[in-house]
């Protein structure tokens, strides 16, 4: 019952982490994208270009679009992953419609928020699309297009999602010239992207950091014991010796993420104020507990 318990906590909280993202790429695409004529890449870019050339709804051609594509991710990421993104594309497709409902003049135009800088359009539609994103990644949904095709690389290889959806977009955004023929919004087009990309990567990268603690204490097996049971977390006891005093040392190492390091440096202090402690960042870390090891 306890894991039941824990497990549909864990869908509450994913779903409702995907949801803000949702929410927030949504803003980016119709308040900042839309109304400066930008293309970004992906299936929203697609779905703009429709927009741009025919006046057919963008969140319709998005949705439409991406439920070709929900095979894919139903034979490669399985149900559960399907089910997310079916959700949030009807999210999406659904506050794309609101928000520019919400911006739009008497006259039926979308009202340029920033005015004609276009260039702080284009910052602000990458920054928030690009965070909006990564909130739906770490959920473990998707928002469609080739988001899709980047899971499900990202699935079988250990490759930044960003840079999988970079090449996959530069085409999409090039095709952008045929219905303007202007350099200049291509180019803009690129930025978004570009800016969209590297949000996405840092904020990803930024929330799976882990930490490796070095500890050597004379009480190493009260604190132990309490990082084993307050923080969840492993703990490996190796044996070690000082060169100056010549005396057996206990030396406790520790791997967890980083928002976890704060938690275990207070049961430290808690158990031996005296306590040696090193904290360094390490790139990776693989295997329960953390991320699995991906071909």
């Amino acid at each position: 019952m306890k894991l039941r318990k824990e497990e549909i906590a864990n869908m509450v909280r994913d779903y409702a982490i995907m949801l803000i993202g949702i929410i927030i790429f949504a803003i980016g695409y119709a308040c900042f994208m839309l109304p400066y004529e930008i293309t970004s890449g992906g299936m929203g870019g697609v779905a703009a270009v429709i927009f741009y050339a025919t006046g057919f709804p963008a969140q319709y051609a998005y949705l439409l679009i991406n439920l070709v594509l929900l095979s894919v991710a139903l034979w490669i990421m399985g149900w559960r992953y399907t089910i997310k993104t079916l959700i949030a594309n009807v999210l999406i497709s659904f506050f794309i419609g609101f928000f520019q409902e919400l911006i739009m003049d008497a006259d039926g135009k979308l009202m340029k928020l920033v005015g004609e800088e276009m260039f702080m359009g284009c910052v602000l539609a990458g920054c928030i699309e690009g965070l909006g994103l990564a909130l739906v990644f770490q959920s473990g949904g998707s928002t469609g297009g080739t988001d899709i095709i980047a899971s499900c690389v990202n699935k079988y290889r250990d490759l930044q999602l960003g840079r999988i959806m970079l090449f996959l977009d530069l085409f999409i955004v090039g095709c952008s010239y045929l219905v303007f023929h202007n350099v200049e919004k291509m180019l803009v087009g690129y930025v978004v992207m570009f800016i969209s990309m590297t949000v996405l990567d840092y904020v990803l990268n930024m929330a799976n950091q882990s930490v490796q603690l070095t500890i050597i204490s004379e009480h190493y097996e009260e604190i132990a014991d309490a990082v084993n049971k307050h923080m969840n977390r492993g703990v490996t006891v190796l044996q070690g010796s000082g060169w100056y005093s010549k005396e057996e040392r206990h030396v406790l190492l520790i791997l967890a993420k980083k928002r976890e390091k704060q938690g275990i440096m207070q049961l430290i202090r808690h158990k031996d104020p005296n306590a040696f402690l090193s904290v360094s960042n390490v790139e990776g870390v693989f295997g329960e507990g953390f991320d699995k090891i991906k071909k």
